[in-house]
Order: structure tokens, then sequence, then C-alpha cells
């Protein structure tokens, strides 16, 4: 199955590579992306960004394509922010995923202190190991294992595939997860959300910030990790040093739009675009 969309709100180097995914490789002449237990291939051809799926449905919904993108750029400009201005004009192709939401929990735990190439092959070792072996007129690929799956094994197991210290946090919050499901998580307000995921172990402020923007479709969520304080003191001229607080500053500027406004300042100062 085959569809397309306008390539100016859509180029999949903006989407993949701006830190929301990690379930992608090159691919062709674009990208194959994972998602829970389903696949694509996306590239551009032209003015036209095509997805080639056996689900369009799901990919029509996870890349967000039913968003005027223009609109939240014309948005983003209208607060005068000059690194934001610029931030959209050049990574006017990128769109917020709505992606899975256990597997963006425990991702989310693994990117944490983590640099991106050793993120995914984590994620791409767990996979291999404990997820369902899945056909695709692509190739064959693995689904994210199912909590259950994830808390049949005892932390060594994430250790030995390079989780690190992060092995009891995978192990503790999968048992959790296996055991209660997330099914409450998904009507809470966003406060509430965010307080909620900083109970599982292993899950701080940019990490449940990261989880209620890209798991649970919160775009009123402004993660901050180092590339955004960085930001924040050369772009914004900002003296506050608590994380907190600076999160504070920017939801509190950019409301409802904050995690739209987040990814296009933190791909572009990421990327020095």
């Amino acid at each position: 199955m085959k569809f397309d969309y306008d390539s100016t709100c859509f180029v999949p180097a903006d989407v993949l590579e701006c830190g929301q995914i990690f379930r992608f490789e090159k691919f062709r002449q674009g990208y194959r992306v994972f998602s829970a237990d389903k696949d694509c291939y996306i590239y551009t051809d032209g003015a036209k960004t095509i997805v080639e799926c056996g689900d369009a449905d799901y990919f029509y919904n996870f890349f967000d394509l039913g968003r005027d993108y223009s609109k939240i750029i014309e948005r983003a400009e209208s607060f005068g922010v000059p690194a934001l201005t610029s931030a959209c004009k050049k990574a006017a192709g990128l769109r917020l995923l709505n992606q899975n939401s256990e597997e963006m929990i425990y991702s989310f735990i693994i990117s944490q202190n983590n640099n991106i190439p050793r993120i995914k092959l984590i994620i791409s070792r767990i996979c291999e190991g404990l997820g369902q072996k899945m056909s695709s007129p692509l190739g064959d690929f693995y689904a994210f294992p199912s909590s259950s799956a994830l808390a049949a094994k005892e932390p060594e197991y994430y250790r030995s595939l390079g989780a690190g210290y992060r092995d009891v946090f995978i192990s503790d919050t999968a048992r959790r997860i296996a055991a209660e499901g997330i099914e409450r998580l998904y009507g809470l307000p966003g406060d509430e959300l965010r307080r909620q995921l900083l109970t599982y172990k292993g899950v701080g402020p940019k990490v449940a910030d990261c989880i209620c923007l890209f798991g649970f479709g919160r775009r009123d969520a402004f993660p901050v990790d180092t590339w955004i304080e960085k930001l924040y003191r050369e772009d914004f001229g900002g003296t506050l040093t608590d994380r907190n607080k600076i999160n504070a500053y920017f939801t509190s500027l950019f409301g409802q739009f904050s995690g739209y406004m987040q990814q296009y300042l933190f791909y572009a100062k990421r990327s020095n675009l």
C-alpha cells in the first residue's frame, strides 16, 4: 500500500533524525521505520514524500498527517523569537510522531545519559532477543516486545545487551506494566500524567516529558536536556540553572504548542542548522 504527502512539511530526515524515534534505518532511497509490530518505507520523490506500508491508517496517524504543519510554523513565527523562526524555516519538514506508548516508556528510559547510535543498538538487540519475528514485503524484522516478554528477563539480561545501569529500570518497569497495564494513564491531565510517569523506576523529569510528548501525544510538554540548556543560555539569554525552572519558562512561553517548539529548537540547535 502506498500514499503520498506534500514534502514541504514532511521531510523524512527532519522527522526521523530529530531524536524522537530510535527504530529506523537508512533503506533504499529513504528510510525504513519500525513501530510496535509494523514497518514502513518512506522516501521523497520530487514534491512528495511517499509512504509504503501494510497499514495506511496506522502510519497516516503515526506521521500525524491529518495536521497542517504550515499552521504550526505560522504559530511559531508569531512568538517573534529569532532562533525559533530560523529553526522552523530550516526544519520545516519536521513532524511530531504519534508513537506507541509502551515502546516510548522503555525507549526513553534507555535514552537517558546515552547517545543515539547506542540507544538504537540496545533497542535493536532487545527487539531481536524478545520481539516477535514479523514478515514484511520490505524484509523480515522484529516487533518491539510486549511488557510481559520484557518482564520475564532479569536485569542481567539487559546489562548483557549493553543497557548498563538502566538494566534494573527496564526490568522493574516491565514487571510493573505487565502487572498493572498503562490504560489508566491515557486519560490523565498532562501534569498528573507526568507525576505518574515519575513513579516508574528510571523515569526522571526529562524522560517523563519525552514520554508525555512522544508516547502520549501531550504537545504541551517541553523536555529539557543539555542541548535545550545550551539553547536557553545562548539564544534566549537565560540565567536559570534548574532544569525544572527552565521547563517552566518554556512551557509558560509556548503553552499548548510547547512540544512542537521544543522539537524545532532542539533539532536545529543539535544539528547546527
